[in-house]
């Protein structure tokens, strides 16, 4: 039973760390309040987030696996959440007639994509297509720290290196060159609690309201886990215990 204990404990420390962002080679790398066994998401920087990728990102970029519901978790109320997906027009159908129509958003919709299909989306964007920003910070090696990185990273190219046209020249991206243009600007948004929008603040929050998003259950996933440690090293104790005194009445019998 202990050594079962001990096994299932270190098991679940490890399943905490890969929830870590992998090291980047080169990148900015910040102290994410997120990572580690007792992390949480900070729902004033969820907040501001939510607010960078509505007024920036979702121009071109999808969030398809999260619905408006799941901004509870931000901390906004059932009235504030039905304002909010009433901003946003959905297709739905087909009605009576069989033709399909327009309707204001309901809390139950996922976040509306800026286009109706991937064909719209490449010919808007030069032939690439904007990925769906739901499961960034999963899919790309680095995490959080490669968002970021990839958002501050935007600066004047070296005179050694020549900027294709349609490329932008970005210090932490692969290669250097990206088709993705700038961005994050000073001041790009206002934000609702008074923050200053530097880019490195825009930055930073968005890649914490992405990071939720890929992964909005990770703070029950987390109490769940160090709930289940508890349990297990109390029961590790508690079975050394009567092992001990087991072995001691033995003992005893024997003398």
């Amino acid at each position: 039973m202990i050594r079962t204990g001990f096994i299932l404990v270190v098991f679940l420390l490890f399943s905490f760390s890969v929830n870590a962002s992998d090291p980047l080679e080169k990148g900015e790398h910040k102290s994410w309040g997120f990572l580690g066994p007792f992390g949480t998401y900070n729902k004033s920087s969820l907040q501001r987030g939510l607010q960078v990728y509505t007024e920036v990102c979702s121009s071109c970029h999808s969030l398809k696996y999260i619905a408006y519901r799941n901004l509870s978790d931000l901390g906004y109320n059932k009235e504030e959440i039905k304002a909010f997906s009433e901003n946003f027009t959905v297709t739905d159908g087909p009605n009576d007639d069989g033709e399909m129509f327009e309707r204001p958003g309901r809390p139950s919709d996922h976040f509306v994509s800026p286009y109706p299909n991937v064909n719209a989306a490449k010919a808007a964007n030069g032939g690439a297509y904007p990925p769906d920003l739901s499961l960034i910070t999963k899919a790309r090696g680095g995490g959080a720290d490669y968002l970021y990185s990839l958002l501050i990273g935007y600066k004047e190219a070296p005179d050694s290196i020549k900027v294709l046209e349609g490329t932008y020249y970005n210090k932490y991206y692969n290669g250097n060159l990206i088709a993705m243009p700038q961005p994050l600007y000073d001041d790009g948004v206002v934000y609702a609690d008074g923050t200053k929008a530097n880019i490195e603040q825009m930055a930073a929050d968005v890649t914490e309201f992405l990071s939720w998003a890929a992964e909005p259950e990770m703070e029950e996933r987390k109490r769940t886990g160090i709930a289940a440690i508890a349990f297990l090293l109390i029961m590790a104790v508690l079975s050394f215990m009567a092992k001990q005194q087991i072995w001691a009445n033995l003992k005893k019998k024997q003398a």
